[in-house]
């Protein structure tokens, strides 16, 4: 592991959750903005 001295500063019981939590929202904002700003895909997925 490349960067497994970030450890030394923080808690994997802490840093893990909030990095996986981030990932999830960020990965629930883009899919929201795709869903929400785009007209193709209801129609995409009516068939």
């Amino acid at each position: 592991m490349n960067q497994g001295r970030i450890w030394c500063v923080v808690k994997p019981t802490v840093g893990l959750p909030l990095f996986l939590g981030g990932v999830a929202v960020i990965s629930l904002l883009v899919h929201y903005s795709v869903l929400s700003h785009t007209t193709w895909i209801a129609k995409f997925w009516g068939g």
